[in-house]
């Protein structure tokens, strides 16, 4: 069974950063996608990033230049980079890994960026 555990959430000020990491077990890591996706207080949830298993990424406009999305095949274990934060990114973040059909989501983590 997959099981994705997500961390690294928190509380940071304005333009500081925080790293999230999401650990899998369970599953074949290395030919799998990841995604994070975040959902604000009363908004939809939206994919932040995406990673394929060739290592291709994707980013929401939103945060481009600001978030990289990474992952250690060795550590089954996808990371999300974010830098120069903004209020706007409050959120839970949320993992995702896509193997096949089956997709399956982490248990979110907060962040809070204060202004």
């Amino acid at each position: 069974q997959v099981q994705l555990v997500e961390s690294g959430g928190g509380l940071v000020q304005a333009g500081g950063s925080l790293r999230l990491s999401c650990a899998a077990s369970g599953s074949r890591f290395s030919i799998s996608a990841m995604g994070w996706y975040r959902q604000a207080l009363g908004k939809k949830r939206e994919l932040v990033a995406s990673i394929t298993s060739g290592g291709s990424t994707n980013y929401a406009d939103s945060v481009k230049g600001r978030f990289t999305i990474s992952k250690d095949n060795a550590k089954n274990t996808v990371y999300l980079q974010m830098n120069s934060l903004k209020p706007e990114d409050t959120a839970v973040y949320y993992c995702q890994l896509t193997q096949g059909l089956f997709t399956y989501w982490g248990q979110g983590t907060q962040v809070t960026v204060s202004s």
